[in-house]
C-alpha cells in the first residue's frame, strides 16, 4: 500500500516541478522579448528626434577630449573581467538585452560577459571559452570528440575578445553556479598547454578567480532532478530531467535560426538538426542512441557528487593566482533539524528544492560517493547547490582555504589559498533580478570589482581610468 503512495506524491512533485520551471523559463522569455520591443519603439519613437539634437563639436586639443583619450587608454590596459554564466546561463547578444548577471557588468570599465553552452559540459564550455577570448574555431579536441560522438570543430570567432591574453596580460574571472567550475578546469587547461597551436599557455594566464555560489563539488540536487545516484551519470526513466531532455532535442531539431538566435543550449556540434539527421536522427535521440544524453557530455553528470570528484582529481589551485568564493545558504537549525530558513526570502523556483536537500539521505543500498561521506554534511543549501559545494574544492582532496566574515579580513591578501564567505541567499540571488537582492546587490559585485582592480595583481596595480588625472 505504501508503494502507490509514494509513486503518487513523487508523480505529484514532478507534476508541480515541471510546471514551475516551465513558468519561469516563460516568464524570463517574455521579459527579454517584452524588453526588445520597448527598446525598438523607443529607438523608433525618438530616432528622428536624435537627428535634429545640436550638438556643439569640442576642438580636439581642447582638455575634455585630452582626458577622454587618456582615460580611453587607461582602460584597453586594464586586464579584462570576465563574467561566466552557470547552468541554463546566457551571455551577452542572448534573450535580446536581457542580463545573467542582471547589469553587473555595467559597474566596470571593461567586463566581458561570453555566452557558452548552457547545457553542455564543462570541459566542452571550457574549451568555447578559451577561444571565445583568443580567436579562432572552436576546437573540442579530436580525442575527446570521437569518444563524446560530436563534431571536433564548433563556432568561429573572427576576432578574439581578449586576443592579446598571455601571461604578461592575465585576465580576472568570475563564474556563477557551474560558470566557476568552467574556469577552473580552463586554467587547468593553461597549465597543461591543452590548446593545440598554443604551445605557450600556463596556468597564470589567469589572476583570480571570484565564485559565486560556485559548484566545485556538486550538488544532491541532481540525484532529485533525476540523475542516478549509483553512479552519477545515468537517469531515472521519470524524472524532471528526463522532460529537459526531450524538450531540448526537440528545440534543436527543429533548428528555428532565429529562436536559435535568441537562444541556444550549445548543442550545435552535436548535429541534432533536421537538416543534418532526417526524422530518423530525431528517434534515435529521443529513443537514447544518439546525442549529449547518451555519450554523458553534456553538464549534469559534471554536477553530480561523483562527477565533480572526477572532474577535481585533475584540478589544481596554483600559487600564483587569488581565489575567492562566496558560497550561498537558505537553510537554519531548528531543534537539530535543517529546514528552510524563509519562506518569502526563497525565490519560488527553488523553494520546493531547499526543502527536500534539507532533507536529504544518500540511499542506504547505494555505495556512497566518497569515503567519510555524511549526509548532514550536505543539508545546508540555497536551493540548487549544498553549501559545503560552494566554499572551495574539498573532494577528492581538501584545497588550501580560509574562512572570513567580512571582506577586510582578506588584506593583506595572499595567493593560492581560497578565501570564502558564506552569505544568506538563495542560489539566484545575486543573477537576472537585482531588485530581489537590493543593497546586497551592489555591495557585493563592487567589493568583487573593486578587489580586482585596487589590490589583486602581480606586478604593478594598474592605473583605474578615473584616478589617472588625480
Amino acid at each position: 500500500m505504501a508503494r502507490p503512495w509514494m509513486l503518487a506524491l513523487q508523480l505529484s512533485e514532478l507534476c508541480v516541478s515541471s510546471v514551475v520551471h516551465l513558468l519561469y523559463g516563460f516568464y524570463i522569455f517574455s521579459s527579454a522579448v517584452a524588453g526588445d520591443l520597448s527598446q525598438a519603439l523607443y529607438d523608433c519613437l525618438f530616432f528622428s528626434l536624435k537627428h535634429n539634437v545640436n550638438t556643439q563639436e569640442i576642438p580636439k586639443d581642447s582638455s575634455p577630449s585630452s582626458s577622454s583619450s587618456s582615460a580611453s587608454t587607461n582602460v584597453v590596459d586594464l586586464p579584462p573581467i570576465v563574467l561566466v554564466h552557470g547552468i541554463f546561463g546566457f551571455g551577452k547578444g542572448k534573450l535580446g538585452g536581457l542580463s545573467y548577471f542582471a547589469g553587473a557588468e555595467k559597474k566596470d570599465e571593461r567586463v566581458l560577459v561570453p555566452d557558452l553552452g548552457s547545457l553542455t559540459s564543462i570541459y566542452d564550455r571550457a574549451r568555447e571559452l578559451f577561444y571565445y577570448l583568443k580567436g579562432g574555431q572552436v576546437d573540442y579536441g579530436e580525442e575527446h570528440s570521437k569518444a563524446c560522438g560530436h563534431s571536433q570543430f564548433g563556432r568561429i570567432y573572427e576576432q578574439g575578445h581578449y586576443p592579446e591574453w598571455d601571461e604578461d596580460h592575465p585576465i580576472h574571472f568570475v563564474g556563477h553556479s557551474a560558470g566557476a567550475q568552467v574556469v577552473r578546469v580552463l586554467q587547468q587547461m593553461l597549465a597543461d598547454k591543452a590548446f593545440k597551436g598554443y604551445e605557450n599557455t600556463s596556468e597564470n594566464w589567469v589572476l583570480s578567480i571570484t565564485s559565486l555560489s560556485g559548484a566545485f563539488n556538486g550538488t544532491t540536487r541532481t540525484y532529485l532532478d533525476g540523475m542516478q545516484p549509483e553512479d552519477g551519470r545515468s537517469m531515472k526513466p521519470i524524472c524532471l530531467l528526463q522532460l529537459c531532455r526531450l524538450g531540448v532535442i526537440i528545440y534543436d531539431w527543429f533548428d528555428i535560426p532565429w529562436l536559435k538566435h535568441y537562444y541556444n543550449f550549445g548543442f550545435d556540434h552535436f548535429n541534432m538538426s533536421w537538416k543534418k539527421t532526417g526524422v530518423w536522427g530525431l528517434v534515435d535521440c529521443l529513443m537514447g542512441n544518439a546525442g549529449p544524453f547518451t555519450s554523458g557530455d553534456w553538464i549534469l553528470p559534471d554536477l553530480t557528487i561523483q562527477g565533480s570528484i572526477q572532474l577535481n582529481s585533475h584540478l589544481r589551485t596554483f600559487p600564483d593566482t587569488y581565489y575567492f568564493s562566496y558560497a550561498t545558504k537558505r537553510t537554519r537549525k531548528i531543534m537539530g533539524v535543517t529546514v528552510p530558513s524563509s519562506i518569502l526570502g526563497i525565490h519560488p523556483l527553488l523553494f520546493i528544492r531547499v526543502l527536500q536537500m534539507s532533507q536529504w539521505r544518500h540511499p542506504s543500498d547505494v555505495s556512497p560517493p566518497y569515503k567519510g561521506y555524511r549526509d548532514e554534511d550536505w543539508r545546508d543549501n540555497d536551493g540548487a547547490l549544498n553549501t559545503i559545494s560552494m566554499t572551495h574544492p574539498r573532494y577528492p582532496v581538501e584545497h588550501p582555504s580560509r574562512f572570513v566574515q567580512s571582506d577586510s579580513e582578506c588584506q593583506p591578501l595572499q595567493s593560492g589559498i581560497w578565501y570564502y564567505k558564506i552569505v544568506e541567499a538563495d542560489h539566484i540571488f545575486f543573477i537576472i533580478n537585482r531588485e530581489r537582492a537590493g543593497v546586497q546587490f551592489d555591495l557585493m559585485y563592487d567589493s568583487i570589482f573593486e578587489r580586482c582592480r585596487k589590490h589583486v595583481f602581480r606586478k604593478n596595480p594598474p592605473t583605474l581610468p578615473n584616478l589617472a588625472h588625480q
